[in-house]
């Protein structure tokens, strides 16, 4: 077997514990907290993209200028950068805020390799930009301006109140949250006059004035443009967001082949499904691990489809890998056979079973091209994807969350409660705007989101999911759907 592989990224991503967002597109005053597995169930045109949208954004801040990051957040067909703030009918909202919480890897290196420790693991990063009219030096759509960004540490003694999903304290919080900053910031923006000035303080101490830029005339974020190891933690928190992806899986990229050259590590797209399943346990120098995890990958797909094994066909005179499926009746498929459900179900299982991928996995309707009755085992399988808090971190616990959005009954009704959240859109009173609906994310009753400050939503909440459709046949195990084990063991 030939070693093929381009070394991984120079810093393992973390978490993202939480986003908040206030006129960014039907986010107002929105927040939700995410554990290892978190899923987003709600009606069609809701709103869930949008949370998978603020995600992206600020990951594209890591690598683009903001105006590019926003044309690319869904706004790229119309062009309009104003299509990324709140609006009702008459009026557009000219500002919006994001924050974020996250854990992000201790130990990294910037791109001319020089390694450095972060002195703080659990960070806080809040940006705000504002709308600019369309001008000549701005162009005729407009522009983003930047007004305030932040990135202030979380202490270890709090990180209990942040952690709020269950988790062991020995085996997780203390192996990922580490502090040795004392106090201060290190991005802070001030007002100088009537400008904002953007400070940036050394991990050593935040003493003194720090690195003075304007905001005002800024193109990309600090966090966006800081990549040396003489800013630690600045360029940790810059890692964790690039590695943060929403999967698109296209049943064209995913039945590519891949050159003999290419690194693994599945794509955004599905892509490099076969150099990500040929470096599976590669570093078992006998070989064996290799074909234990495809073995492991077949066995997973056999839940869906009757399948013996998972293998990586090699063409030495093209210098190219390519994907084949054998069936139980020892009929050997090529990925152009192999249909899109079966397809997105293996790259998921690539990505359970390859401990070089971690980061933050967002993906919209999951039960695409699954059979209802499969969907167990695509539940299972994302669930088995992500980080387990209650056992150590680690080659066989990878570091690794998923969010998933959801307008899928059947689907819904394999969650359980701790993991799930309702979109809806909920009425308020806006300051400026006057009444709007902009999208909230509630949690069911007695679950770990909720409380004094979160009331959750009882099953009744649930009903539209557990019900058979209006005017649809009735189920003959109807009220057994309604007394879905899952959600009673814990409601309870």
């Amino acid at each position: 077997m030939p070693t093929l592989f381009a070394e991984q990224p120079n810093a393992v991503p973390i978490m993202l514990t939480r986003l908040e967002a206030n006129g960014f597109k039907n986010l107002v005053d929105f927040a939700l907290d995410f554990g290892p597995y978190t899923c987003i169930a709600g009606p069609n045109g809701v709103g869930k993209s949008n949370i998978f949208d603020a995600i992206r954004f600020l990951a594209l801040l890591t690598e683009h200028t903001m105006n590019d990051a926003a044309l690319r957040v869904r706004s790229e067909e119309s062009g309009d950068l104003a299509d990324v703030f709140f609006a009702t009918k008459d009026e557009r909202q000219d500002r919006f805020q994001l924050a974020v919480e996250m854990i992000v890897p201790k130990d990294v290196s910037d791109d001319f390799g020089r390694p450095a420790k972060s002195t703080s693991t659990f960070l806080r990063y809040e940006v705000g930009f504002r709308y600019q009219e369309p001008s000549t030096a701005i162009g005729p759509f407009g522009g983003l301006v930047l007004e305030r960004e932040a990135l202030r540490h979380i202490t270890v003694g709090d990180a209990r109140n942040h952690l709020r999903f269950p988790h062991h304290k020995a085996n997780f919080r203390d192996r990922v949250v580490f502090n040795r900053r004392f106090s201060g910031p290190y991005i802070d923006t001030n007002k100088e006059g009537a400008q904002d000035v953007i400070l940036v303080h050394q991990d050593g101490g935040s003493r003194g004035r720090g690195q003075r830029a304007p905001a005002a005339g800024a193109v990309r974020t600090i966090v966006g443009t800081e990549n040396t190891a003489a800013t630690p933690t600045i360029l940790a928190a810059r890692q964790e967001m690039r590695s943060w992806r929403t999967l698109a899986l296209e049943p064209s990229a995913m039945r590519r082949p891949d050159p003999y050259t290419q690194a693994p590590g599945i794509a955004a797209n599905g892509a490099h499904i076969p150099a990500t399943l040929q470096h599976i346990g590669v570093a078992n120098e006998s070989g064996t691990a290799v074909e234990q995890g495809l073995a492991i990958i077949a066995s997973r797909l056999s839940d869906l489809v009757p399948v013996n094994a998972v293998r990586v066909r090699q063409d030495d005179v093209r210098q190219l890998l390519s994907l084949e499926v054998e069936e139980r009746s020892g009929l050997r498929l090529a990925a152009n056979s192999i249909s899109d459900g079966t397809l997105r179900f293996l790259t998921l299982a690539a990505l359970a079973e390859g401990a070089s991928e971690s980061g933050l996995f967002c993906m919209e309707e999951p039960e695409n091209g699954i059979h209802p009755a499969n969907l167990d085992a695509m539940n299972r399988l994302l669930q088995d994807i992500a980080v387990d808090p209650r056992e150590p971190v680690g080659d066989d616990n990878p570091m690794r969350q998923v969010v998933v959005a959801t307008h899928s009954p059947h689907f819904v009704q394999l969650q359980r409660p701790d993991d799930l959240v309702l979109a809806r859109k909920v009425a308020r009173k806006h300051d400026r705007l006057g009444v709007v609906e902009p999208l909230a994310c509630q949690p069911c009753l007695g679950t770990w989101r909720s409380g004094k400050d979160i009331p959750g939503v009882a099953e009744i909440a649930l009903q539209s999911y557990l019900l058979p459709p209006e005017n649809g046949r009735t189920p003959l195990h109807r009220h057994s759907l309604a007394r879905n084990p899952s959600y009673s063991s814990h409601a309870s």
